[in-house]
């Protein structure tokens, strides 16, 4: 069977202050943002920096309610999760579900950059909180 998974996308880091976090980055390792986004539905700002073919992806809440809020309220900043680009969300969605997976989200929906997104949750896959991402071309 070939891999669902084509490449990893983005590596998720929760931060308290994102400008902080983007200047740091650049001041230490000169990646600048290629990317920056409010995702309304889930209370994040991110900013992506760009390394090779994949991302950084810098997050931060924009409402106290937000997953990542309570993320770095218990755990404090760090490694949120990791997007593994696939050709088709929903194919790669199925597949955790066909092997017993736990999905936080049942169905795909749209994420930022005008991708296609869905969450696993890290229950089952190991502790780690699992973005599947569907590149859809040029965001709108």
């Amino acid at each position: 069977m070939d891999s669902l998974l084509t490449e990893i996308d983005h590596i998720a880091i929760a931060v308290n202050d994102l400008d902080a976090a983007i200047a740091w980055y650049e001041n230490v390792f000169g990646a600048t943002v290629e990317h920056r986004e409010v995702v309304d539905s889930d209370g994040v700002a991110e900013a992506l920096l760009r390394v090779a073919d994949s991302y950084v992806q810098l997050l931060t809440p924009t409402r106290d309610d937000s997953p990542v809020a309570k993320y770095l309220a218990n755990k404090g900043e760090g490694l949120h999760h990791v997007g593994y680009r696939v050709s088709d969300c929903a194919v790669a969605l199925e597949a955790v579900k066909a092997a017993g997976g736990r999905v936080i989200d049942e169905a795909p929906r749209p994420g930022s950059r005008g991708t296609t997104v869905a969450f696993v949750h890290p229950k089952t896959s190991f502790g780690t909180l699992i973005e599947l991402v569907q590149d859809n071309g040029p965001a709108h």
